[in-house]
């Protein structure tokens, strides 16, 4: 746990924060924190900040928090045909440790239609796990989560006022061009396309390729989905959007 989050709700006027919950566990056990140590907090898609341990009475930690800035928005997107369940619910912590803005689920040819049946797609079940990874990388920024079933209506009538603008990157192992033959200029929006494990068909190539992706390969090699979600957000982060 490299930032204890707390939700808004958990934020009052008083100058402390008490916890007696798994987040003072961690606190206690793995930071092995005394009184007058100073941990790494955040408040749920808002600020982050330091906090001094103040009090340690059994298992209860009281904490005095110092709020700075909320971090800076994402402009990395992730456009992801549908995995199978268990890949998803893998996926969900690793995707908000990347820090996606945010993580748009669709269908293809490909997904098979009882993976939209599957809880790991209701927020009640993903959040944790988005949460699990904001904890991870520090960050409190929680990804927007948009779940479409109908993939070419999407992207006819949806993408384009979802996000006007940007640079649009479409994973292709048969595609010659590489990532780093991308230009984005600086600043602008990226929205990364991963299908699914048995590709993309040739309506969907060509359907997205007229709303501007622009195809790359990062290798001849088929991954699964959560390898090449993992790899080709990497990719990404290094070539396009902190370049």
């Amino acid at each position: 746990m490299n930032r204890v989050l707390f939700t808004q709700d958990e934020i009052s006027s008083s100058a402390t924060i008490a916890v007696d919950d798994y987040r003072a566990d961690h606190i206690l056990r793995i930071l092995r924190a005394k009184v007058g140590d100073s941990i790494r907090v955040g408040i749920l898609n808002g600020a982050i900040g330091d906090a001094q341990v103040v009090g340690i009475d059994g298992k209860r930690v009281t904490l005095a928090p110092v709020w700075g800035k909320c971090p800076a928005t994402s402009s990395l997107n992730l456009l992801l045909a549908l995995p199978r369940p268990k890949v998803m619910k893998r996926l969900w912590a690793p995707l908000a440790s990347l820090g996606l803005n945010k993580i748009i689920i669709v269908n293809a040819e490909k997904v098979e239609r009882n993976y939209f049946d599957t809880h790991w797609l209701e927020s009640e079940n993903y959040m944790p796990l988005l949460v699990e990874g904001l904890v991870q990388a520090g960050d409190t920024l929680l990804p927007e989560v948009i779940v479409r079933r109908r993939f070419k209506p999407f992207v006819e009538d949806e993408l384009d006022s979802l996000m006007p603008s940007g640079t649009r990157i479409l994973a292709h192992p048969r595609e010659r061009k590489r990532f780093s033959n991308i230009k984005n200029d600086n600043g602008k929006s990226v929205l990364l396309a991963v299908g699914p494990e048995g590709g993309w068909n040739e309506f969907e190539l060509s359907l997205m390729q007229q709303h501007d992706f622009q195809c790359v390969s990062a290798g001849a090699r088929v991954l699964r989905t959560d390898v090449a979600c993992i790899a080709l957000l990497a990719l990404v982060r290094e070539l396009l959007v902190y370049t």
